[in-house]
């Protein structure tokens, strides 16, 4: 069996980005790929005329994402989702008065001091927990934990919330991002053999990863599925750490469709949250972004995970519960067609994206660390340290590292 210099397994983000720069670099590889598709968790779908989301949404921190300038090379039309968003946060049905969302301002400031002042690598949720007295406490803590990094708060190292709390700009890509990723990122990797689980690998001598369709053998192997995946295949020498520490959480992403004139009052790109009580359900609402006629649900942490379990009809029920309890009997009428992400049961990906667990916020960068004199490297958005864990720059930049840590060294074994 003749030896490639690189297998690459995983096509989403990470892995076209180390097969980009390694084609770029003019070293041969293999890219495959489990799925019957390429781009991972980023995925667009249509919903009538408009796209759909069903994974990654923004391009975070603009100022320092890289897809930014690939999109524009791409001519991609960016929207500045910050500049066009509004917001509406209701207390019960009401709309809360400029009084109370000075209050919820102060309670995020009081929320960001206390948890960053953590001495040591807790629980989210503990490193809060002096603020409980407070009325906004557990929406923030909901939106930083189960919303943004789809985390139990419980479960959730502080130290990770804080290295990974995202800033600056986010720009949206019309048409998707996912369609970006699969368009663009996919042109520049060149050709994905699809429908190639891997099962094992032995990287002894060499790498010899075992398949449904054979084994094969490379000098040197990237490896880019999720946590969650990764767990599943068998290495051998293992890894000098396990995946526990980075448990795939889940953001669920339901599309519902417009039945008519209906629209509830909200405007385009007006984002709707709630306040909640502790370990109450958090779900927020984008309406008609970009124009589109669908509102976009978000349902992060243990409560999408036990909905995702349930099944979707019990997800669309809890939405349109709430829904209702926000807008009245309305909301009945006002969406048909629907589409539910259910990453968490997904296959190949076994959730959304990974959170560290208390105590284990350096096991991003364990993980990603250099096995076998560079020849073997763990890279995805979970084992970002750049503060970007979590994203598709994240994983971009780690597909980057990973294709340069074995150029390397190939280049020190020839």
């Amino acid at each position: 069996m003749p030896q490639l210099p690189v297998l690459i397994i995983g096509a989403g983000v990470a892995g076209l980005s180390a097969a980009s720069h390694l084609r770029a670099a003019g070293i041969e590889y293999l890219i495959v790929e489990a799925s019957a598709r390429i781009g991972g968790r980023a995925r667009t779908v249509m919903l009538g005329s408009d796209a759909f989301d069903l994974g990654a949404s923004w391009l975070h921190d603009a100022a320092r994402n890289p897809l930014v300038a690939l999109a524009r090379e791409d001519h991609a039309t960016i929207i500045d989702s910050d500049a066009v968003r509004t917001r509406r946060v209701l207390i019960g049905q009401t709309p809360a008065t400029a009084s109370e969302l000075a209050n919820r301002a102060a309670a995020w400031e009081r929320f960001d001091q206390t948890a960053s002042a953590a001495p040591r690598d807790i629980a989210l949720a503990s490193a809060i927990d002096s603020l409980r007295a407070d009325p906004w406490t557990a929406s923030i803590e909901a939106w930083e934990a189960c919303q943004i990094a789809a985390a139990d708060p419980r479960d959730f190292s502080v130290v990770d919330w804080r290295i990974n709390a995202l800033e600056g700009q986010n720009l949206a890509l019309q048409g998707g991002i996912g369609a970006f990723v699969e368009r663009s990122l996919g042109r520049r990797a060149g050709p994905v053999h699809l429908g190639v689980p891997v099962r094992a690998i032995d990287w002894r001598d060499g790498i010899t990863a075992k398949t449904d369709h054979g084994s094969i053998k490379a000098s040197a192997c990237i490896v880019t599925v999720s946590t969650a995946a990764l767990s599943r295949i068998a290495l051998t020498p293992s890894l000098p750490i396990s995946t526990e520490g980075l448990p795939m959480g889940t953001l669920t992403k339901i599309a519902l469709r417009a039945s008519g004139a209906e629209r509830l009052g909200l405007r385009p790109d007006e984002s709707v949250t709630a306040r909640i009580e502790r370990d109450e359900p958090m779900m927020s609402c984008i309406a008609w972004p970009g124009g589109a006629d669908h509102a976009v649900i978000f349902i992060g942490g243990p409560p999408a995970q036990a909905l995702s379990r349930e099944g979707e009809a019990a997800t669309l029920d809890f939405v349109r519960t709430r829904l209702r309890h926000w807008f009245g009997n309305t909301a009945d009428k006002a969406f048909g067609e629907t589409i539910v992400s259910n990453w968490s049961e997904d296959e190949w990906h076994g959730g959304s994206y990974a959170y560290a667990r208390p105590g284990h916020a350096g096991d991003r960068a364990i993980l990603g660390a250099p096995l076998a004199d560079g020849r073997l490297i763990i890279a995805g958005e979970a084992t970002a340290t750049d503060g970007l864990a979590g994203t598709v720059a994240g994983a971009w930049n780690e597909g980057k590292r990973a294709a340069a840590t074995v150029q390397a060294a190939l280049s020190r074994r020839a």
